[in-house]
């Protein structure tokens, strides 16, 4: 940050405390809204802890709790109270500053750095974050200074970003509540970003996802295309089921199938939320955005916990197989897997992290709009987190269950490359009950190539489900003497539970 002949300079740093957030007011007898400011404040730590919540909440409430305007006239007079009192540094849970007051005497370009540990810890704006959680405020004295012919610069350092974001230099805007870059430019580099603008206020490093508009455009398609391809063939694995639960006997007592007809039928209605979701976009009220993310964030669960089941299920099958029985245990599966997710919804929806989730290009234009979350901890704990446990738990026993499969008798003894091959697309059919196609979501970061992959099989998931049910419960007379080991311990596992 450089800038010269200054009257005063501030690095300013507010953070609302996650030790702070969700606590009741301090004193139940005379509740208030601070974040409105209608009385005088001072500038004391309990006014201060107070006050430095409405920063982050003001912008995702209403104009009657909140008035942005005030709040940033709080934080600026803040300043001179600072100075007037010869404070050079403020450090407390929740404000951080550093204060400099220049001479008007000083020719030379100003130079300051900041550690991470100066900075706040959590600053979030629908869908994006603050690179490093830092917000830089700049101001001389009590002027509104705008229009400068030179403008300030401000340097960022950082680590290496992925690909598939952006970083661009913000402010915070008092009118509008919301960050904006207009009048500033962004100059990316290696291991920094510059930020030039032409006026003072609080400045931010503004990391948003980013895809361009055509790429956007190409991977919706492949999106629509392959959810609609896997509902068309869960819709026929879900229509033989039933056909198979009148015809045949085992069905009406072996719980793999019922197994796999709760997972076919949980990812046909996310395939079904999805299409209506991308579909409409962020349309209508924000009541109605709220629910269809609500619906899609419950399904997306469903599956992940049907996921989950089926390698609980397997696990049973191939690896403990004795002593397996359980009282009403699809009956306890279906209260787990329908179940858990409603109680997550639940207490997202009551965070009210639900809205509309934006996705922009270089140029920062939208390319992908949709109802979704519009906070980011409750999308890294109840998706990313929720997914990663079901992921790891379907790959450990997927491992497991290839290590049987392989080292059985009739591989081992080396009966021929047909039973090896067999073997092979056993464990790519179980892989696709347990999800190993969404494994793929954590190479996104290398490159849109993968990105590509993960859409094209994930979307594919229902047609690869079906083509394991055909394998599974159609065998052809060899199979059925061979390689039908999945088939038979499925027999063996509820002729047991009998």
């Amino acid at each position: 940050m450089a800038t010269a002949r200054s009257l005063g300079l501030l690095l300013f740093l507010l953070l609302t405390s996650d030790e702070n957030n969700g606590e009741e007011p301090r004193n139940p007898e005379e509740p208030r809204n601070v974040c409105r400011l209608k009385e005088d404040y001072e500038y004391n730590t309990f006014d201060l802890s107070d006050i430095a919540q409405c920063f982050t909440k003001c912008g995702q409430s209403d104009t009657n709790s909140c008035e942005v305007g005030n709040l940033q006239r709080y934080w600026l007079n803040y300043e001179s109270h600072l100075l007037e009192n010869s404070m050079e540094t403020v450090d407390m849970p929740f404000v951080k500053a550093l204060i400099q007051n220049i001479s008007t005497d000083v020719s030379e370009d100003l130079l300051y750095s900041l550690v991470p540990s100066q900075g706040p810890r959590l600053l979030e704006d629908k869908g994006s974050s603050v690179l490093n959680n830092r917000m830089v405020g700049l101001s001389v004295g009590q002027m509104h200074a705008t229009g400068l012919s030179e403008p300030v610069e401000i340097t960022f350092s950082h680590q290496h970003q992925s690909p598939n974001v952006i970083l661009t230099c913000v402010f915070w805007d008092m009118a509008k509540g919301d960050w904006d870059s207009h009048g500033c430019s962004t100059e990316p580099g290696d291991g920094r970003t510059v930020c030039r603008c032409d006026h003072l206020t609080f400045f931010a490093l503004l990391l948003r996802p980013t895809l361009d508009q055509a790429t956007a455009r190409t991977l919706t398609r492949i999106s629509q295309a392959g959810s609609a391809v896997s509902m068309i063939f869960l819709a026929f694995t879900m229509v033989l089921y039933v056909a198979f639960r009148f015809s045949l006997q085992r069905f009406k007592s072996e719980d793999a199938p019922k197994i796999h007809m709760a997972l076919s039928t949980s990812l046909f209605l996310l395939n079904l939320t999805f299409l209506i979701n991308v579909g409409s976009g962020s349309q209508g009220p924000p009541a109605s955005c709220w629910v269809r993310a609500a619906i899609f964030h419950y399904f997306l669960l469903c599956v992940f916990t049907w996921m989950g089941l089926e390698a609980f299920h397997l696990y049973l099958l191939v690896i403990k197989v004795f002593n397996t029985y359980f009282g009403h245990y699809f009956l306890k599966l279906s209260l787990l897997g329908w179940g858990l997710p409603v109680l997550i919804v639940i207490g997202v929806g009551s965070s009210n992290s639900y809205g509309v989730y934006t996705i922009r290009d270089q140029e920062n234009r939208t390319s992908l709009e949709l109802c979704w979350f519009q906070k980011e901890p409750a999308l890294y704990a109840t998706v990313h987190g929720y997914f990663l446990v079901t992921f790891l738990f379907g790959a450990v026993v997927l491992a497991m269950v290839a290590w049987k499969i392989f080292t059985l008798p009739s591989v081992t003894a080396g009966k021929g490359q047909g039973q090896t091959w067999k073997s092979v697309l056993t464990v790519l059919g179980l892989s696709s009950l347990v999800g190993m196609t969404w494994g793929l979501a954590v190479l996104t970061p290398l490159g849109l190539s993968t990105v590509y992959i993960f859409t094209l099989l994930n979307s594919l998931q229902g047609l690869f489900i079906f083509c394991w049910f055909i394998i599974l419960y159609f065998p052809t007379q060899s199979t059925t003497t061979s390689s039908s080991g999945t088939a038979r311990l499925d027999q063996a596992h509820s002729m047991s539970q009998e």
